[in-house]
């Protein structure tokens, strides 16, 4: 394909074709016809804001490679490249939310630790929950960590887990249970011993 031609539909099949096989050459070209556009509709997404089109400029791209088929037009595949940008950005915004929302439940939960440490029974029950959580099973911590604690779908959960999300309910189901008898055995076990 000559280097100076203008993206035509036979252009845009050939690339898209060599791009899903892998070629260097054909990334190259799409990264000089479709880097610089992208970047322009993402920030107009991202209302301006440089460093955010970025990210999801970086995202974006890593989508096309991972998703990238043969297409017939340019205009499908410009439209293709715009929903893998808008989801970018939206995930973006989403990660950015969780990061402030960790960042707010941090230092809430350092508050609650100063407020509770006069308070025998909430302090005691705080100290059985993170204990128990660590003796949990290192997949179902982390299961009950990212839901709970990070506030993950259970769809995200889902599709980073190659599972459906039933399963992922079931095994949220399964763990939670574990870690309340968990908590309730060393309750019992306390008040025994003291009577």
């Amino acid at each position: 394909m000559p280097e100076d031609a203008t993206a035509t539909t036979s252009d845009i099949a050939w690339l898209t074709a060599r791009m899903a096989k892998g070629d260097e050459t054909a990334y190259r070209l799409f990264y000089e016809r479709y880097f610089h556009r992208l970047l322009r509709y993402l920030i107009v997404l991202a209302r301006g804001h440089e460093d955010a089109a970025r990210e999801a400029l970086q995202s974006t791209l890593v989508r096309v490679v991972r998703h990238i088929h043969t297409f017939d037009s340019e205009e499908s595949f410009w439209s293709w490249l715009t929903v893998l940008a808008r989801s970018s950005v939206a995930d973006e915004g989403r990660k950015r939310r969780r990061y402030l929302s960790l960042l707010d439940r941090f230092f809430l939960r350092e508050q609650i630790a100063a407020d509770l440490a006069g308070s025998q029974p909430e302090t005691r029950l705080l100290e059985l929950l993170e204990a128990n959580l660590a003796g949990l099973p290192p997949e179902d911590r982390e299961l009950i960590e990212r839901k709970y604690f990070d506030r993950e779908s259970v769809r995200t959960l889902a599709e980073e887990m190659n599972t459906t999300e039933k399963a992922v309910e079931s095994r949220l189901v399964r763990a939670r249970r574990k870690l309340k008898n968990l908590i309730l055995g060393e309750l019992d076990h306390e008040t025994s011993n003291r009577s």
